[in-house]
C-alpha cells in the first residue's frame, strides 16, 4: 500500500489534482451548495458547469501554447489574435442583414479563421525563417494586434444579436454547454495528432534540441511554423467563445492577458518552459485549477484590489508544491540536516598541513 502511494504521489498529474480536489473542497464548505447541479429546461446548470464553460476558451488557448512551448518557445499574441477573430466575426455578422442566417455565420467564422491563419504564419515566418526570438516576435503582435483589433471595430464595442453565433459559447448540446464538446473536441484532435502518430515525438525532438533533430533529418522550421499557425487557429476559436459570451466584440478588452492565464495552466500541467516534453492533460488540468480559482475568488467576494494578489500566491503555491526539487529540500528539512560524515585520513592530514 506504501508503494502504492508512492507511485501515485510520484506521477506527474497527482500535484495538479490534488490542488484541484483541495480547492473543490474549500468552496463546497464555504458554500455548501457549490458543487450542486441542477435540471433546467432540460439542460445542466450549476456552478462545476460554468466552471468547465469558462475554462473552455483558456483550455483551446493552452493547447495551443502547449505546443508552442514544446518547441522551446513562447506565444504572446494569443490575446490579440482572440480579439481580432472576434472582432471580424462580429462585425461581419453586424453588417449582414439577417444575422441569424446560418451561412452569415459560417462565412463570419471562416474570415475570423483565415485572417488567425494569416496572423499563425506571420509569427511563424518571424520565428522560424527570420530567426527573432519568439518572446520579441510574438510581442510584436500582441501590441500591434491590439491596434488591429480596435481598427476592425473602429474604437466601438460591436453588438449582435445573432442566434447561431451566441451558441459558441452558450448553446447547450446533450444538456451541457456547447463550448465544453468544442474545447473537449480539439484537445481529442490534438491529442490524436501528436499521440497517435509521430507528430508530436517530432515537436518534442524539436524543443528538446532543434539542432540534433535538424541534423537528423527533421525540417525543425516547418515544424515550429505548423505550431504557431495551430497557436492562432485554437486562440481564434477561443475568441468566437469569448464574444459569443456577451454577443458583443470589444477590441480593447477580448482576450486581455488570456496568454499569462495560458502560459499558467501550462506550467502547472508539468510542461517544461525550456521545451522537450509536453502534457495536454496536465495542461487541462492547469486550466480548470485556473478558472476554479478565479470562480472562488468571486464566491468569497475577494475584493478586486486583492484579488490579483491572492491569484498570484495560490499559482505560485501550488507550482512549488509540485516542484519536485522544492519538495526534496522539505522531505530533507522534515528529516533534519544529516550529521557530517567522519574525517578521511586524506582529510585529516590536509588539515594538518594546512
Amino acid at each position: 500500500m506504501n508503494e502504492r502511494f508512492k507511485t501515485a504521489l510520484s506521477h506527474r498529474l497527482f500535484w495538479p489534482v490534488a490542488v484541484l480536489v483541495v480547492m473543490l473542497a474549500a468552496n463546497t464548505i464555504y458554500r455548501p451548495g457549490f458543487l450542486a447541479v441542477e435540471v433546467n429546461n432540460g439542460h445542466l446548470y450549476g456552478t462545476p458547469i460554468d466552471i468547465l464553460r469558462l475554462s473552455a476558451p483558456l483550455i483551446l488557448v493552452a493547447l495551443g501554447m502547449t505546443l508552442v512551448i514544446s518547441t522551446g518557445g513562447i506565444d504572446l499574441s494569443v490575446g490579440s489574435i482572440c480579439a481580432i477573430s472576434g472582432a471580424i466575426a462580429c462585425l461581419h455578422i453586424s453588417q449582414a442583414a439577417d444575422q441569424n442566417n446560418p451561412v452569415t455565420v459560417f462565412t463570419a467564422l471562416a474570415m475570423a479563421l483565415g485572417a488567425a491563419l494569416a496572423l499563425g504564419a506571420w509569427n511563424g515566418v518571424l520565428v522560424s525563417v527570420i530567426g527573432i526570438q519568439p518572446i520579441i516576435a510574438t510581442l510584436i503582435l500582441m501590441v500591434a494586434g491590439r491596434g488591429l483589433a480596435q481598427l476592425v471595430t473602429e474604437g466601438q464595442i460591436i453588438t449582435i444579436n445573432s442566434g447561431p453565433y451566441r451558441a459558441i459559447g452558450l448553446g447547450h448540446f446533450l444538456t451541457l454547454p456547447l463550448a465544453i464538446f468544442i474545447a473537449l473536441g480539439a484537445a481529442l484532435l490534438v491529442a490524436a495528432l501528436t499521440r497517435r502518430t509521430a507528430l508530436g515525438m517530432i515537436i518534442e525532438s524539436v524543443g528538446g534540441n532543434r539542432e540534433a533533430s535538424r541534423l537528423a533529418g527533421i525540417r525543425s522550421g516547418r515544424m515550429v511554423f505548423l505550431v504557431y499557425v495551430v497557436s492562432a487557429v485554437c486562440a481564434a476559436i477561443a475568441g468566437f467563445m469569448m464574444t459569443a459570451n456577451v454577443s458583443s466584440a470589444d477590441g480593447n478588452n477580448a482576450g486581455l492577458w488570456v496568454e499569462l492565464d495560458a502560459i499558467l495552466a501550462v506550467v502547472i500541467g508539468g510542461t517544461s518552459l525550456a521545451g522537450g516534453r509536453f502534457y495536454l492533460s496536465g495542461t487541462i488540468l492547469g486550466a480548470l485549477i485556473i478558472q476554479t480559482l478565479t470562480t472562488t475568488v468571486y464566491a468569497m467576494n475577494i475584493s478586486p484590489q486583492t484579488a490579483l494578489l491572492f491569484k498570484a500566491v495560490v499559482v505560485i503555491a501550488v507550482c512549488l508544491i509540485q516542484a519536485p526539487a522544492f519538495r526534496a529540500r522539505l522531505a530533507r528539512r522534515r528529516r533534519g540536516n544529516p550529521p557530517p560524515s567522519a574525517p578521511t585520513p586524506q582529510r585529516q592530514k590536509e588539515e594538518v598541513t594546512a
